[in-house]
């Protein structure tokens, strides 16, 4: 039988379900789910986190290629940048962009890449184009799966 770390919440701080937005801007959960979030059991817990991580992996690898990943691992534990070790490497790189994307110089110092079509594109703008698809691909599942079956 696995044994799973608890699940901790995935809220960055910067919650718009308060304002009325059925998904969370800051951290791309449901509202319902941001506000049933305590209730929830560790399984449940998990199902959300894994259904965030693989948006962001996914949006993160269209635009960077971690080229080495102990190299990025290491990068930011020097940098003391909070990050979920078991998440994907593509997690990390989006909490290295968060954390500071102005100030990167040279991605190959922290085994990174950008893709080809990315290349000319400051990380600035990619950070926040990679935030825009993040939110983008929760708000289509909720839209699709999620908002059919609420009460009208």
């Amino acid at each position: 039988m696995a044994v799973f770390k608890p699940v901790k919440t995935p809220c960055v701080g910067i919650c718009s379900t308060g304002i009325g937005d059925a998904v969370c801007r800051g951290c791309k959960r449901f509202s319902h789910e941001v506000i049933h979030w305590n209730a929830y059991g560790e399984e449940q817990r998990r199902i959300i986190a894994q259904r965030l991580e693989s948006y962001l992996t996914q949006v993160v690898d269209n635009r960077i290629e971690v080229i080495d990943q102990a190299l990025l691992l290491t990068q930011i534990q020097h940098q003391q940048i909070q990050f979920k070790p078991e998440q994907t490497p593509q997690c990390w790189v989006f909490d290295l962009l968060r954390a500071g994307a102005s100030q990167i110089s040279s991605l190959p110092d922290y085994g990174l890449a950008l893709r080809r079509e990315w290349r000319d594109c400051p990380l600035t703008v990619i950070r926040d184009d990679i935030d825009k698809d993040f939110y983008a691909l929760s708000c289509a599942y909720y839209e699709r799966y999620i908002a059919p079956g609420l009460p009208g």
